[in-house]
């Protein structure tokens, strides 16, 4: 088992915790990490550049000129790719990039991508994120006090609307649940800021 300290919301020790190594312990899955990142990049990629080929191209309805006898190649449309205007030959059409991955691979990539931020000394356990009311001022305070600057990614048990709402205007900081947690969200961001909640949601999920 890995002891972690647990802090609270200013900041300070209030107790330890017990992390199971086979979440928070793995290493050498570089290719696996991998393919989760770009599996998740694919999949946010909006795929719809597209080319008009000839037969999308308007105009060119008729011959420019007649078969034989006046010299020039011959020519059936204006909109023929080897024209200037005419249409692309292979262009790129509209496609789904996204490819899937089986789902003990995406959770090793996760368990990777953990056990790297705890060994880089970049993951904080909070024993609870409690805000008054949804203000950018009381994320912002606590994040401060945990010494968590920069891309911060913090990971609830489950959704949290208020906190969402108070990191929105914080640039680099997102409100992520633990079960739709994935490896490129946490290696995207420096630091990961966990309640006690979510490592017992992960520990069960990735169990």
């Amino acid at each position: 088992m890995l002891r972690v300290a647990v802090l609270n919301e200013q900041g300070r020790p209030v107790g330890e915790m017990d992390l199971k190594e086979e979440i928070f312990a793995v290493a050498g899955k570089e290719a696996t990490v991998h393919q989760a990142v770009v599996r998740v990049l694919a999949g946010r990629r909006r795929g719809t550049a597209a080319t008009r080929n000839r037969a999308a191209v308007a105009g060119g309805g008729r011959k420019p000129w007649r078969q034989k006898g006046t010299g020039r190649a011959r020519a059936g449309s204006i909109r023929s790719p080897l024209w200037r205007g005419g249409g692309v030959v292979f262009g790129p059409r509209p496609r789904d990039y996204a490819f899937p991955l089986p789902k003990k691979m995406r959770r090793l990539a996760l368990r990777a991508a953990l056990s790297a931020k705890l060994a880089a000394g970049k993951l904080i356990v909070v024993d609870a994120l409690r805000i008054p009311k949804p203000k950018t001022k009381e994320v912002l305070d606590i994040l401060r006090a945990l010494d968590a600057g920069g891309r911060v990614l913090i990971v609830t048990a489950a959704p949290e609307g208020d906190l969402t709402r108070a990191v929105r205007n914080l640039p680099g900081t997102k409100v992520a649940a633990a079960a739709g947690l994935n490896a490129y969200e946490v290696l995207a961001h420096e630091k990961i800021v966990l309640t006690r909640e979510a490592v017992a949601k992960l520990e069960e999920v990735l169990g």
